[in-house]
């Protein structure tokens, strides 16, 4: 029984270590590896809807889009998580649309989707609103709440995948760049 009771102390004493190393790791903005880390130890964490947040969170920063699938069929136990996994479909499910009308060129259909303030929403919102039909090469958008900020939206192909790529600008400057495949 001693071994036993043991046993779960120092199970859940490394869970919570992990739960505080992921959390370190989001806190000091290091979202890739908060992601990976996060990825690596995501089995005996399942359970824990904050473990699972805080890593969905630290993919979507890193721009690891499809790494939300898994969280959002999990977070469904409370009404903050079942929030949490909408918000995450949502982005998931526009970055989806938006990668397969740009390689596929294929027209999104006219959809009333949600919206968050997430680079692919504003993207996707600006994309699929746009009154130019016109295929081409490039996307350029003005941010509708800043008139400063601009995407440029295209893809790259450097490989046998092409891939998504998002630039965000402040004036002339580019500000960060978002690679998605």
């Amino acid at each position: 029984m001693r071994t036993l009771l043991l046993s779960f102390f120092l199970m859940a004493s490394i869970y919570a270590d992990d739960r505080q190393e992921l959390y370190r790791l989001y806190q000091n903005k290091q979202y890739s590896a908060a992601c990976n880390y996060g990825m690596r130890v995501f089995h005996p964490n399942r359970k824990d809807e904050s473990f699972v947040t805080l890593y969905a969170l630290s993919c979507l920063e890193a721009d690891y889009i499809d790494r939300l699938a898994v969280p959002t069929s999990i977070l469904k136990h409370s009404a903050e998580a079942r929030a949490n996994s909408a918000y995450f479909s949502v982005i998931l499910m526009q970055k989806k649309m938006l990668y397969h009308s740009l390689i596929d060129k294929k027209p999104i259909p006219a959809l009333k989707l949600p919206s968050t303030e997430h680079i692919l929403s504003k993207v996707f919102d600006l994309y699929s609103n746009d009154s130019d039909k016109q295929e081409r090469g490039v996307y350029l958008y003005r941010d509708k709440q800043s008139s400063k900020k601009t995407y440029k939206l295209y893809i790259s192909y450097t490989g046998a995948l092409g891939k998504m790529i998002i630039e965000e600008y402040y004036d002339t400057m580019l500000v960060k760049r978002h690679v998605f495949w």
